[in-house]
Formats: C-alpha cells, sequence, structure tokens
C-alpha cells in the first residue's frame, strides 16, 4: 500500500515540476494567463447571474431531451421500414425466379 502511495504522490510532484517548467516560456505563461482570466470571468458571471445559467441549462437540457427522442423516433422508423424489407424480400425473390423462368421457357 505504501509503494502505491509514494506512485502517485511522485506522478503528481512531476505533473506538478513538468507544468512549473513549462511556465518558463512567455507565451505558455501568456496563454494560461489569458485562459485563467476566460475560465475567471466565466465563473464569475454564473455566481453573478445565476438564474440566467439555470435558464440555460433548463433550455439545453430540454432541447438534448427533444433530440434523443427525434433520434429515437428515425431508429423506429428505420427499424420498421427495414423489418418491412425483410418480409418483401423473400416475395421479390420468387418473382424474379418465376419471371426468369417464364423468360427461359419463351426462349426454349
Amino acid at each position: 500500500m505504501g509503494n502505491t502511495n509514494k506512485f502517485w504522490t511522485g506522478v503528481l510532484a512531476g505533473a506538478i515540476a513538468g507544468g512549473l517548467i513549462s511556465l518558463l516560456d512567455r507565451d505558455t505563461r501568456h496563454a494560461v494567463g489569458d485562459k485563467y482570466g476566460k475560465i475567471a470571468k466565466n465563473i464569475s458571471y454564473g455566481f453573478t447571474h445565476p438564474k440566467e445559467i439555470a435558464t440555460t441549462v433548463i433550455e439545453k437540457t430540454k432541447e438534448f431531451k427533444e433530440t434523443a427522442s427525434q433520434i429515437s423516433e428515425d431508429i423506429s422508423f428505420i427499424t420498421k421500414k427495414i423489418d418491412e424489407i425483410r418480409e418483401l424480400t423473400p416475395e421479390v425473390t420468387g418473382l424474379v425466379k418465376e419471371t426468369k423462368e417464364a423468360f427461359l421457357k419463351e426462349h426454349s
């Protein structure tokens, strides 16, 4: 058990060290700062406008449910058509065989 803890501690320490070393590059620092600023702005907006966020989440959830329902209906329709084709295939095969036999008899 102790070796596992040392492993994950080492992995975490390595990740932190790698992150800090990557921040030595100016472009990386600016990119991280810009991204952090955008995230902080979005979080701040969420705290100051909770009703708007809740409304948006509710709307997106409703859209997702409607889309899922439509997909389910489409799948049911396609499945029904596939079943119809499966039922029709033996009839079509028989008709083709009969037609072939009729042509062969005429040409004989």
